[in-house]
């Protein structure tokens, strides 16, 4: 018994600090609030040390946040489809 008790107090251990952790975890997914406070915390992370992870996190979001353009068909069209433009 001697033997297995520092074992059982580290397992115990364990337990005790990721038992809250996993319940957070539950909670955060179940809500779904972890995805931009996670994403900010990151961004600042990544300006503060590394640059070009900045850099290309803001470029991400700028092609997320364009539109799509109109699609126009003089392209498709050859120059003597016998249409005027």
């Amino acid at each position: 018994m001697g033997q297995l008790m520092p074992l059982l107090i580290v397992i115990g251990a364990l337990v005790v600090v990721l038992g809250p952790f996993t319940a957070l975890a539950r909670h955060i997914r179940r809500r779904g609030t972890a995805g931009g406070g996670l994403r900010g915390a990151l961004a600042a992370h990544d300006e503060a040390f590394h640059g070009t992870a900045a850099d290309s996190y803001y470029e991400l979001q700028v092609q997320t946040d364009r539109k799509a353009p109109v699609p126009d068909d003089r392209w498709k069209r050859g120059p003597r489809s016998g249409r005027r433009a």
